[in-house]
């Protein structure tokens, strides 16, 4: 289904109005029903927070969703993953479940996508031309789907991080579909960005609701579906590794907790203060300007990826050479400012640090 560009820009006007309009009710709601987030050590706010904030994220995209209806042989089940997903979300902001169970509902929500066929199922690579997955592509989807799921509920520390880094994403994403007349993935883009926009002005720092794990599974579960839908079927010579740049902030993030929790022999599950963001907050910088500086990486990774989307090789090999220039730099700049005289590496190893155990005194 064609839709005009009136139409969209009426669906993203819906998505914010709702989300922005609806946080505040949530707000009320969530104190109300307890949905709510205490201080503690590793957390850097200081009084009680409601974090049902997903659920207006959610209400706002859906409103768009019902304006727009965008179609797809996949969407019931896309539609029934996200529910899935939705009440996960939910029930953890109210009773904080076990890893474990939340694993296990992410698991059946993108069981129930494979089981639409959208499947992770050929990548094209530089000189071999595209590589089909055969019966890797089922497992390579589900890592995809639970990977990007709890990569965005990973960088969920800071206010109004994930919901930023989630909508400079999707910008990003919306770009190459619009390029690419990928019609569905541009209605889906449109109306997320919008809701999650409309949510940031009650998130973003000093938040007034925390989106909880409600809002954060919930955008990493969408954008991994829309990078399948849209990204992953571009035919592009780097088609594998441009969803990875759109998403280098959380994706990255995550990999670096799972080597710092496995060397330092703690559950994967286990929180601890040593994210990305974290680690910019303690060189010096406020809460307010840690975030800034993360979504201006996130951009300059999102137009990367834009770049290479429709790049020859070697101007795609000129792109990774010039991030890689970008994230020395921006280092550096970072680490001058905060006084660290090797940023990049101090940054590294303390994303990666070993906690070593004290001998007895």
């Amino acid at each position: 289904m064609t839709h005009t560009i009136l139409e969209l820009i009426i669906a993203f006007v819906i998505s914010f109005i709702v989300s922005i309009c609806v946080t505040p009710l949530i707000k009320k709601f969530a104190f109300k029903i307890g949905a709510v987030d205490h201080p503690n050590a590793r957390k850097v706010h200081v009084g009680v927070m409601p974090r049902l904030g997903g659920l207006a994220i959610f209400i706002g995209f859906l409103a768009g969703f019902l304006f727009l209806m965008p179609s797809s042989i996949y969407m019931n089940e896309i539609v029934l993953g996200a529910l899935i997903i939705l009440a996960v979300g939910i029930l953890d902001d109210l009773y904080t479940l076990s890893p474990k169970v939340k694993l296990v509902g992410q698991v059946i929500a993108a069981l129930l996508v494979i089981s639409s066929g959208l499947l992770i199922d050929k990548l094209t690579l530089p000189f071999l031309g595209v590589v089909y997955l055969e019966w890797l592509s089922i497992p390579v989807t589900l890592l995809w789907i639970v990977g990007v799921t709890n990569a965005i509920n990973l960088i969920d520390g800071l206010d109004g991080l994930a919901a930023g880094v989630s909508s400079i994403a999707l910008s990003s994403i919306l770009v190459m579909a619009v390029a690419d007349n990928q019609l569905v993935v541009i209605a889906l883009c449109v109306i997320l960005i919008g809701s999650s926009i409309g949510f940031l002005f009650h998130n973003f720092y000093p938040a007034k609701i925390f989106m909880g794990d409600t809002g954060a599974l919930f955008l990493g579960y969408s954008i991994a579906i829309i990078s399948m839908l849209g990204l992953f079927k571009n035919v592009t010579l780097f088609s594998f590794i441009i969803p990875i740049i759109v998403l280098a902030i959380p994706i990255f993030d995550t990999l670096f907790a799972i080597i710092r929790r496995a060397l330092n022999k703690k559950n994967f599950a286990q929180p601890d203060k040593q994210h990305l963001h974290y680690c910019i907050v303690s060189l010096g910088f406020s809460h307010r300007t840690s975030v800034l500086i993360i979504y201006f990486v996130s951009a300059c990774f999102g137009g990367a990826a834009i770049l290479f989307s429709n790049a020859t090789l070697w101007v795609s090999i000129i792109i990774i050479f010039v991030l890689l220039l970008l994230i020395q730099f921006s280092a550096e700049v970072i680490g001058l400012i905060g006084h660290n005289h090797r940023p990049l590496i101090n940054a590294i190893k303390r994303l990666i640090e070993v906690k070593r155990p004290q001998k007895d005194q």
